[in-house]
């Protein structure tokens, strides 16, 4: 009963237009009602105890670091690199927007705020090229679901700790899985603005322009570097390296490329308490939504149930994946993570897989729910930053789906990918 009534109030709440986090609260709030399994109290707590977590607080940190880059033109420089050297292809723009969002992955470990620091710089200038709204907002979200898997990724550190396996070799097994994504998505966009006619840039290239880019964006360029081979070399966690991000971009903003004047210092610190207020309402009630779920045992019966349903390794893959696909619908990264990651990981061992190719498929399943409503957060994230309703966004947003799922198969049935680069550590 009460499981139903959580998912009857919720799917209701959301037809009715109400904000994603005050329905997914309020469908807590009715389950809380009828069942006596948690005090309604829960709610309060769930958004407070949400927000207290170390990891937790790479998310506004990134969040910020991103909105200090686009106000202090680092993301500026990265784009104007990629524009140089790729602007010139058919839907030029486009594919240096997933460039962009999968160089920013490796130093944001955030699906939100890579959608928050580029999608500021790029929408603008995509709609005002006259590229349609459904389509910008759409693949924004989409290629911002990347950074949580080419690393740093705080997804991954998560799932490292719920289930004891090596975060520096999910890290290193998310590069290739995050390039096939990035590579699908260019595909994409270049047959989307091929068949739209989207032309790319007409000015011709030149070497001596390339240079400038290139010496203009050093700073900005060599960020991954100091982020990724602090996290290597034991430096820092990726918490820590959230703050060193935010640090990093201050300094280049303020000192070196001297655009981050007073003003545009606290209209950044404003964007991204803006942003990142509303982001953690819907963590905080999606973080009681998962209690109660996980209190009526929802996930161990869909498990259990899996396991009963076939022994065979390809079956159970394809059920993991569609509960995964299911449960991202509904669930932010880091409670599903926290709640399923402890359950399905005796069950991927049994029929034999690597726990970091496992990972992979979680954190690839889950980065898709970034895009699939009603939680979508990148989906609201991308609406936020361009006053948009949310329908435009779905609009455009099932093709994207399309090639996720096919990379995502990719991964889980090509396990090399995940495990090649981690291998050669050992």
């Amino acid at each position: 009963m009460v499981g139903l009534t959580l998912l009857i109030a919720l799917v209701v709440l959301l037809i009715l237009n109400v904000p994603v986090g005050i329905a997914l609260g309020v469908a807590t709030m009715g389950a809380l009602i009828v069942g006596e399994s948690l005090s309604i109290t829960s709610i309060p707590q769930a958004l407070v105890t949400s927000c207290d977590s170390f990891p937790i607080l790479a998310i506004p940190l990134f969040i910020l670091a991103g909105d200090l880059m686009g106000a202090g033109g680092v993301s500026r420089r990265i784009l104007n690199v990629c524009q140089v050297f790729f602007g010139r292809i058919t839907g030029g723009v486009a594919i240096v927007t997933v460039l962009v969002c999968m160089f920013f992955a490796a130093v944001s470990g955030s699906g939100p705020a890579t959608v928050a620091a580029v999608g500021t710089m790029v929408i603008p200038t995509m709609l005002e090229l006259g590229y349609k709204k459904s389509f910008v907002l759409a693949l924004v979200a989409t290629a911002g679901s990347i950074g949580v898997i080419i690393p740093p990724s705080i997804p991954m550190v998560i799932y490292g700790v719920s289930t004891g396996a090596s975060v520096t070799s999910l890290f290193m097994g998310g590069f290739l899985p995050g390039l096939l994504i990035g590579f699908a998505l260019i595909i994409y966009c270049y047959y989307f603005c091929k068949k739209n006619g989207y032309l790319g840039s007409t000015e011709p290239f030149s070497w001596a322009k390339a240079r400038s880019a290139l010496w203009d964006a050093k700073w900005a360029l060599i960020n991954p570097v100091i982020i990724l081979g602090g996290i290597y070399a034991g430096i820092f966690t990726p918490t820590e390296a959230a703050a060193v991000a935010a640090l990093y971009a201050f300094i280049c903003g303020s000192f070196i490329h001297r655009e981050l004047n007073v003003k545009k210092l606290f209209q950044a610190i404003g964007t991204s308490c803006s942003t990142t207020a509303t982001t953690m309402v819907i963590l905080g009630c999606a973080t009681a939504f998962t209690k109660v779920i996980t209190i009526e045992q929802i996930p161990t019966m869909i498990t259990e149930g899996l396991m009963q349903i076939s022994s065979n390794g390809i079956v159970i893959l394809l059920m993991i994946n569609v509960l995964l696909l299911i449960v991202g619908c509904f669930m932010d990264t880091t409670p599903a993570i926290l709640v399923l990651a402890p359950i399905l990981w005796p069950v991927a061992r049994a029929i034999g897989l690597d726990p970091v190719h496992f990972g992979l498929i979680m954190v690839t399943n889950l980065a898709i729910g970034f895009i699939t409503p009603p939680l979508g957060i990148n989906l609201f994230v991308a609406s936020r930053i361009s006053n948009s309703s949310m329908e435009v966004i779905i609009k455009g947003i099932i093709p994207f789906i399309a090639v996720m799922l096919a990379c995502l198969m990719m991964i889980t049935f090509i396990p090399q990918l995940s495990t090649f680069l981690p291998s050669l550590m050992k």
